[in-house]
């Protein structure tokens, strides 16, 4: 039997399972017509979120999805998105951690990269 994941994927407008473990959005922008009391939240991470220029370089089309990995990861290497990444990695290395995310597709979002960059082992969506 696999070990259980560590690094899960979720919409931010859905709500807490037993599963999530640590709820962190992974957005730059608060989701719309959502409150924090909604949200649920343990914590928010705006610092880890692609440029602006990127996110609209990449406007969530499949096609692009493989080069905006690449870019994303190259954008990772900035000092204060490094810095982020490295607590998150400390945080899911502690307990399960759900990756928040307000795009209706988090398996081909910047989330779903943070995911396999956190997480070598299996991982689960929702």
């Amino acid at each position: 039997m696999p070990p259980p994941a560590r690094v899960r994927l979720g919409r931010v407008y859905d709500g807490r399972t037993a599963q999530d473990g640590i709820r962190v959005l992974v957005d730059r922008l608060w989701p719309r017509g959502l409150t924090r009391e909604q949200a649920d939240l343990d914590e928010w991470c705006p610092q880890i979120a692609p440029s602006p220029a990127l996110r609209r370089w990449y406007g969530h089309d499949p096609a692009r999805f493989d080069e905006f990995c690449r870019r994303y990861r190259a954008e990772l290497d900035d000092p204060g998105r490094a810095e982020a990444l490295a607590h998150l990695r400390a945080v899911a290395q502690q307990r399960t951690s759900t990756l928040l995310t307000a795009t209706r597709q988090p398996g081909t979002s910047h989330a779903a990269v943070l995911a396999d960059l956190l997480d070598e082992g299996p991982r689960t969506d929702r």
